[in-house]
C-alpha cells in the first residue's frame, strides 16, 4: 500500500486574548490536509467543505464515515484534535487561576476593599454562564468544517475558560463557594445607571432567579451536538450571540457596582469583548442568510 505523506510543519495559531499557541483552528485544519507524493500514481486529494481534503490511496478513499467512527487516518486526527482541545482548556484554566491569585496580591502597600456581594455573586454566576459558552464552543471546534466560525469559537473558548479560572481563583481566596446555592443574580439589587438597547432602565432583581439570560436550553444543546456544517455553524452563531447578549446585564452591573478593582476591571474587559464579538456574529449570520434568535 502506498503511503500518504503529511506535508510541511504544522503552524500553531494563537489565541487573540491570551497568547496560547498550538491549539488553534488553523493548526488543526493544516493537520487535516494531506499531500500525495508526485509520481506515485495515486489520484489527487478531493477537497471537502471548509478546506478539508480526503487523501486517496489506490481505490480507497478515507471518507466521512471513518472520521465519525474513529477508524483510519480520519479518526486518528479527530482524536488528536479532541486531545489538543482538552490541553488548551486545561492551560486556559491554569493561566486564569494564576492571574486571579496575582490580582489579589497588594502592590506597594496598597489596600484593596474586601469583596462584597456583587464581587462574589458575579464571580459565581458568570463562571456558570461562561461554562456553557465554553461547552458550545468545544462542540463547534470538534465538529465544524467552517474555518471562520471555528476561529471565533476558539477565541471564545480560550478567553472565557481563562476568565472562569480567574473568577474561581478569587472565590477560593475569599473562602466562598464556587457556585451560589440560592439561585442566580440575587446580587443585582440596585437599579443600573444606564439603559438597554430599547432605552429602558437596565434590569435589576429583587431576588434570585432560576435561569440566567441568554442560556441555551438542554434541547438546544442536544440539537447543536447532533448538527453538522453548515447547519451547525449557523446554530452556533445564533446560540452564542443570544448567550453573549444575555450576559451583558450581569457584566455591566458588576462593572458599576463591584467593590474590588479586579472584578470591575474584568467586567469592563468582558463587556468590550462580548459586544465586539456580538457585532461580528451578527455580521457572520447575515453573510450566511440567517437571522439572530428572538
Amino acid at each position: 500500500m502506498q503511503k500518504v505523506i503529511a506535508s510541511g510543519n504544522r503552524e500553531a495559531s494563537s489565541s487573540s486574548s491570551h497568547g496560547a499557541t498550538g491549539f488553534g483552528p488553523e493548526a488543526e485544519a493544516e493537520a487535516d490536509s494531506r499531500e500525495t507524493p508526485a509520481g506515485s500514481g495515486e489520484r489527487g486529494a478531493s477537497t471537502r467543505p471548509g478546506g478539508r481534503e480526503a487523501a486517496v490511496s489506490g481505490d480507497r478513499e478515507f471518507d466521512g464515515s471513518e472520521r465519525e467512527t474513529g477508524a483510519g487516518v480520519g479518526g486518528q486526527f479527530r482524536r488528536q484534535r479532541t486531545a489538543l482541545l482538552i490541553l488548551g482548556i486545561i492551560g486556559a484554566i491554569l493561566i486564569g487561576f494564576a492571574i486571579g491569585v496575582l490580582a489579589r496580591i497588594p502592590l506597594n502597600g496598597s489596600t484593596e476593599p474586601d469583596p462584597g456581594p456583587v464581587d462574589v455573586g458575579f464571580s459565581q454566576d458568570m463562571s456558570a454562564h461562561h461554562a456553557q459558552a465554553v461547552e458550545m464552543a468545544g462542540v463547534l471546534l470538534v465538529r465544524s468544517t467552517d474555518t471562520e466560525v471555528r476561529r471565533l469559537a476558539y477565541d471564545i473558548l480560550t478567553t472565557q475558560q481563562s476568565q472562569i479560572g480567574r473568577m474561581q481563583g478569587w472565590l477560593q481566596l475569599w473562602g466562598e463557594p464556587a457556585q451560589s446555592v440560592d439561585g442566580f443574580m440575587g446580587w443585582m439589587t440596585e437599579p443600573m445607571g444606564g439603559h438597554d438597547h430599547s432605552g429602558a432602565d437596565m434590569p435589576h432583581h429583587s431576588g434570585p432567579v432560576s435561569t440566567m439570560p441568554g442560556m441555551a436550553t438542554p434541547a438546544e444543546l442536544a440539537a447543536l451536538r447532533q448538527a453538522t456544517s453548515p447547519k451547525l455553524d449557523t446554530m452556533f452563531l445564533q446560540l452564542m450571540l443570544r448567550h453573549h447578549q444575555g450576559g451583558l446585564s450581569m457584566i455591566d452591573y458588576a462593572a458599576q457596582h463591584a467593590d474590588t478593582t479586579a472584578v470591575r476591571t474584568l467586567a469592563e474587559t468582558m463587556a468590550t469583548t462580548q459586544r465586539g464579538e456580538s457585532d461580528l456574529m451578527t455580521t457572520m449570520l447575515t453573510a450566511r442568510g440567517a437571522a439572530p434568535l428572538p
